[in-house]
């Protein structure tokens, strides 16, 4: 039986390559809201980031997703974002 393949995305904040399922993917929607995608398949633009919280205070002081995603993202929601992450993914 042959291995399925595990699909790679890369975190915006680090570039690195990863699993799909170790990363956290933020989206705009078509209306031009920002949120978390915990189930991966939502519409719209979509970035990856690492599930540290670490990465996501380094996204909110170099803006990452502004640039990703084509709007601006506040650093209120910067913080939304890191306390509605799941937690059970990373080891921090």
């Amino acid at each position: 039986m042959s291995e399925r393949k595990i699909p790679l995305r890369k975190c915006v904040v680090t570039n690195v390559m990863k699993p799909k399922k170790e990363l956290i993917r933020i989206v705009r929607s078509p209306e031009g809201e920002v949120q978390l995608d915990v189930t991966g398949k939502k519409n719209g633009r979509g970035a990856y980031l690492t599930n540290e919280e670490d990465i996501f205070l380094l996204a909110k002081k170099k803006d990452v997703l502004s640039r990703h995603l084509n709007v601006t993202v506040t650093p209120a929601q910067y913080d939304d974002l890191l306390a509605s992450r799941p937690k059970g993914n990373s080891g921090k």
